[in-house]
C-alpha cells in the first residue's frame, strides 16, 4: 500500500470560461511536507483550495477529475464538513476571530459538539502547545487575540485549525506578512508538525521551500510542470522551465 494521503488524478478547474488548472496528476506524501511553488497567478492557491472544496463558496467554479483523501473522493464521497474537519487550513493574513485567544481555539470543537469544560482546556493548551505558542499565551489566554503580534497571530490560527485535530494541514502562504524571525517560528513549527499531519504549503520563497518541504511541485500557467524531491527539483530540474524559474530567470 502506498502512503499517499491525498492523490489528484486529471484535475482541471474553471472559472467560468477561464481554466485555472489543467490536468493536475499529484500524489501526496503522509507525514510529509509538499511545497506548491511557481509564479504569481499561476494557480497554486486555487490547486491547495481544490483539497479541502474551498473553491466550493466561487461563483462559477466548474471541477473534472478527482481528489481523494485516503482512497476517498471528497467531492463524491465525503460530506464537506466532516472533510474540512480533517483537512484544516491556513491562510495568507493571520485572521484570528476577534475573541479571546481561548475561544479562537475552542471555536472548532465546540462547533463540532464538544461542550465541557474540562475537555475544551486540554484541547485548548494541547493545541496551543503544538503550535508553540502555548508559553507565550497561557497567562492572557482571556484576552483578545487580536492584540497579539502578526507571527503570534499566525501561530493562534495554525493552533486553531489543530484543535480540530485535522490529518492534513493547507497552509497558503503562511509567512508572507512576517518578518523574518516571526517566519522562522513558523518554519521550525511546519517541519515539527510533519511528525504528526501531512502538510501542503503555497510559497513565495523558494528559500523557504528548499528549507521546509520534503517535496516540490513547480506550477506555471495552471499546470504542474514538474514534481519531486525538493533536493532533487532545486539541485537538477528535468524541466527548463523550473530550472529558470529556481535560478530566478523568471518569476
Amino acid at each position: 500500500m502506498n502512503n499517499f494521503k491525498i492523490s489528484v488524478k486529471d484535475l482541471d478547474l474553471f472559472y467560468g470560461d477561464f481554466q485555472a488548472l489543467k490536468g493536475i496528476n499529484l500524489d501526496i506524501e503522509e507525514r510529509k511536507i509538499t511545497a506548491l511553488i511557481g509564479p504569481s497567478g499561476c494557480g497554486k492557491s486555487t490547486f491547495l483550495k481544490t483539497l479541502n472544496r474551498m473553491n466550493d463558496l466561487i461563483e462559477g467554479v466548474k471541477i473534472n477529475g478527482n481528489v481523494k483523501l485516503d482512497g476517498l473522493d471528497i467531492y463524491k464521497n465525503i460530506d464537506v464538513i466532516k472533510l474540512r474537519k480533517r483537512v484544516g487550513m491556513v491562510f495568507q493574513k493571520p485572521n484570528p476571530f476577534p475573541m479571546s485567544i481561548y475561544d479562537n481555539v475552542a471555536y472548532g470543537p465546540r462547533a463540532h459538539g464538544v461542550k465541557q469544560k474540562s475537555v475544551l482546556d486540554e484541547i485548548v493548551e494541547k493545541s496551543l502547545r503544538s503550535a508553540a505558542i502555548w508559553d507565550e499565551v497561557k497567562d492572557r489566554l482571556k484576552k483578545n487575540a487580536l492584540g497579539l503580534s502578526g507571527g503570534q497571530q499566525q501561530r493562534l490560527c495554525i493552533a486553531r485549525a489543530l484543535a480540530v485535530e485535522p490529518e492534513v494541514l493547507l497552509m497558503d502562504e503562511p509567512t508572507s506578512a512576517l518578518d523574518p524571525i516571526a517566519t522562522g517560528k513558523i518554519e521550525e513549527l511546519t517541519e515539527e508538525l510533519k511528525r504528526d499531519y501531512t502538510i501542503v504549503i503555497v510559497t513565495h520563497s523558494m528559500q523557504q521551500a528548499g528549507r521546509i518541504s520534503d517535496n516540490t511541485a513547480f506550477f506555471l500557467l495552471g499546470e504542474m510542470i514538474e514534481f519531486g524531491e525538493t533536493k532533487t527539483i532545486f539541485s537538477t530540474p528535468e524541466d527548463k522551465r523550473t530550472e529558470d524559474y529556481i535560478t530566478g530567470r523568471f518569476g
